[in-house]
């Protein structure tokens, strides 16, 4: 396999069960996409098997590669990591629960076309109705907030350039506001349904009661953001002396 032209980041924690069959599934994807490409799993300081699991799947896959975290330090932190380690020109985010389906990876390759950002959509979420009602309100509020529409700022699974990603701030819940933010540095983001599907091993480490209080005052922090946000792309190419260079 020569250098990877793509990077699949994968937060992970307490996710033992998941993992073995994600990796199939990724290696099945990508083997229909044909580039040459790498799987970085962050282990976000788990407190079951991740870590052991992980590292025994490196016999079986040649492209993962592990990161460890030394504290826990949450989703967007893994996310952050993976960023700085990638070494494809396009990164692949996803969640490593199975609940994100790797066939849809060809999509979001051929929707990045002409964009810098493409966000997947949940079309059927495979979740309880608690959930599925406190993210549709979410949503709601947060582009109210911030005045930028993000459809599903909840699916993490999507297909960025990575240069786009080099002056993104990264804090504690920067994963569900990454569009934004994209979007207000006047960055192109297009947004494509993706399949959903159950959770088939482990529990969710997220709910309304460690979320709701944070993401509101996140979104405020946005409107902060969007006052005063320096736009990604401002550099013209280098400027030549008259008569090129001596």
């Amino acid at each position: 396999m020569g250098a990877p032209e793509l990077s699949i980041v994968l937060p992970c924690y307490n996710e033992e069960g998941s993992l073995p069959p994600l990796l199939e599934e990724i290696e099945a994807a990508m083997a229909r996409v044909g580039r040459p490409f790498e799987v970085l799993a962050v282990d976000d300081k788990s407190t079951d098997r991740t870590l052991e699991v992980l590292l025994g799947l490196q016999r079986r896959h040649a492209g993962l590669r592990v990161l460890r975290h030394e504290l826990n330090c949450g989703e967007s932190a893994a996310f952050a990591t993976g960023f700085g380690r990638a070494r494809g020109e396009i990164v692949i985010t996803m969640d490593s629960d199975q609940q994100n389906d790797p066939a849809d990876i060809p999509a979001l390759l051929a929707a990045l076309e002409g964009v810098d950002l493409v966000c997947g959509v949940r079309r059927k979420r495979r979740d309880t109705w608690v959930k599925r009602a406190s993210s549709k309100i979410a949503n709601r509020f947060r582009d109210a907030v911030t005045g930028v529409p993000v459809t599903d700022a909840g699916c993490t699974f999507r297909a960025i350039r990575r240069a786009v990603l080099a002056e993104l701030p990264v804090f504690n819940g920067m994963h569900r506001f990454l569009p934004t933010m994209l979007q207000l540095q006047g960055f192109a983001v297009r947004e494509i349904p993706v399949n959903h599907r159950p959770r088939s091993a482990g529990r969710s480490n997220y709910g309304i009661g460690n979320r709701a209080w944070r993401g509101l005052v996140d979104c405020f922090a946005m409107r902060w953001f969007r006052r005063r946000v320096v736009p990604g792309r401002r550099a013209l190419p280098e400027a030549a002396p008259p008569g090129g260079r001596p």
